[in-house]
């Protein structure tokens, strides 16, 4: 497998939503995404958007509108998706005051992280927290 070149994720969640806007504008203001592109059709469908949070991303785009990966994706049931964070609470208290549903307020894990989680306007659960995996090289 080859190693994306630096400054690139190799490893990117994608979503679809009946409402995409609503999902980047939720994911921009109560999580802190930053947009990176968004690319729609002529009458505004989202095509598909790029989302960057930390050195990481989110790919999404519309549901319904054919395809492969919308064919695939037609049955498939909420995703959970884990960002690092460096300041829960805060990120937290944004979410919180953006009106995002929190499932788990700040905490304290055994394994030395502290999380919450939050769902998204269409049932995925996001979780931010300082655990960073170690990867190998």
């Amino acid at each position: 497998m080859a190693n994306p070149p630096a400054g690139t994720a190799s490893i990117y969640p994608t979503l679809l939503y009946t409402d995409a806007k609503a999902a980047i504008t939720q994911l921009k203001e109560a999580f802190g995404f930053t947009e990176v592109a968004v690319y729609e059709d002529e009458d505004g469908t989202v095509l598909h958007a790029e989302l960057a949070q930390g050195n990481g991303a989110v790919m999404l785009g519309s549901k319904g509108r054919g395809g492969a990966f919308d064919a695939a994706m037609k049955n498939a049931g909420p995703a959970g998706v884990y960002i690092v964070v460096d300041e829960v609470d805060a990120h937290h208290a944004r979410a919180a005051a953006q009106g995002a549903e929190i499932l788990m307020p700040p905490t304290d894990q055994d394994y030395g992280s502290r999380d919450y989680m939050a769902r998204d306007l269409e049932g995925n659960v996001w979780s931010f927290g300082t655990y960073a995996p170690e990867l190998p090289r």
